[in-house]
């Protein structure tokens, strides 16, 4: 079903519950994972090792809400194409909220099992562990995913004590060449259901249209969010009184690495020639001229620095976990991946001491209206 929006009226993977089910091969993760859905999700076999790379399927689980369900290999593979399944099992705990850890009942728990669950203890997975005899064992699941799940609901939101409901907000949404056709992106669409929620004014307009609304306006807007690519030319149309910020800074903040990006961000003009610096993105999309990306973020990096650097660009879930090459590494608003994975990402970064920045605060910086864009935050991050 499609809203007046264009876009479908679902919830998107990144701001559902990631349910991750794991366990040695044929301790019977494929059968929980098919029984929870109510359809087969994932082949089941008396043979080892079926299940080769992780499965994920949406779903609403009742009296949950809506979930992620991913099935993934047995963490006990061997070989070398085993060791690359593990692997993959592995990488699904950076976006995983609530972990099933499933026992075979008549082996018990394994040194393999044992391990793992301190892997899941390590990283502060909420996890509970699910006995399989020859019973279904679903309705357990379910109890046990409630239980773990009842923490995670005071989800915060992207507007979170910014915005009241007498306010008027203006969205500057630029349409062109690299807008999605007929929809919004992800944090348009975000912004503007909050605001809708909270029974304040939106007003979505495209950047060439900001004074003639600025003018109409009987009282000043309490904020104005625009498009990151936007950022400079916005800025200088909104007078120094109004608040002003980014979407992308919004996902920072609401995806929880606003506060390390401000910082990040202070070190990129110290870039020296030859450093590498990574373009990264949570989503995978086909890349078209004028690409934030590959095309703007790379420009603006050399026009602010004045440097010969070696960029490289990453998408999707191709993260590297290696970051020791990189004397900078700047990430989409990560609308399109969960929060546990994007706090993930920036941890692998900080372990390695390589500055994370944010492409909204970067491009901020970069205009010389940093301050500005995050002065509505205050201490409010």
């Amino acid at each position: 079903m499609k809203g007046i929006l264009g876009f479908k009226m679902n919830t998107p993977s990144s701001e559902r519950i990631h349910i991750s089910i794991f366990g040695s091969r044929n301790a019977g993760k494929s059968t929980l994972a098919n029984e929870l859905l109510g359809q087969d999700l994932s082949i089941v076999s008396d043979s080892k090792g079926t299940t080769t790379d992780p499965v994920s399927k949406a779903m609403e689980l009742l009296p949950i809400g809506p979930v992620v369900i991913t099935d993934t290999a047995g963490y006990d593979d061997d070989g070398e194409l085993g060791g690359k399944r593990v692997l993959k099992t592995k990488q699904v705990l950076n976006r995983t909220d609530i972990a099933l850890l499933v026992i075979d009942e008549s082996v018990g728990k394994t040194t393999e099992d044992k391990n793992f669950e301190k892997l899941l203890i390590e990283k502060r997975i909420p996890y509970a562990v699910i006995s399989r005899g020859k019973e279904s064992i679903k309705e357990k699941a379910v109890q046990e995913i409630i239980r773990l799940s009842s923490a995670l609901h005071n989800r915060k939101t992207i507007l979170d004590g910014l915005v009241k409901a007498t306010d008027t907000v203006i969205l500057v949404c630029p349409i062109d060449e690299a807008a999605p056709k007929g929809r919004l992106i992800l944090p348009q669409q975000m912004v503007l259901r909050e605001l809708l929620d909270i029974h304040a004014k939106a007003i979505v307009i495209q950047p060439e249209e900001i004074e003639d609304t600025l003018a109409m306006l009987k009282n000043p807007p309490a904020i104005v969010i625009t498009d990151s690519q936007a950022f400079n030319s916005v800025s200088k149309k909104v007078p120094d009184g109004i608040q002003l910020t980014s979407f992308s800074i919004l996902m920072a903040r609401y995806k929880g690495f606003l506060k390390e990006s401000i910082k990040a961000v202070k070190t990129i003009q110290e870039l020296k020639d030859g450093d590498s610096v990574l373009i990264s993105e949570g989503c995978t999309h086909r890349r078209q001229c004028g690409d934030i990306g590959t095309v703007k973020i790379p420009a603006a990096l050399k026009k602010l620095t004045g440097k010969k650097l070696n960029i490289e660009t990453s998408s999707g879930t191709d993260f590297p976990e290696d970051l020791s090459k990189y004397s900078a590494v700047i990430h989409c608003g990560g609308c399109m991946i969960t929060e546990k994975e994007v706090l993930y990402r920036m941890k692998c970064a900080q372990d390695q001491k390589v500055p994370f920045c944010n492409y909204g605060i970067f491009l901020a910086h970069a205009n010389g209206i940093l301050d500005r864009s995050i002065e509505i935050f205050k201490n409010n991050f």
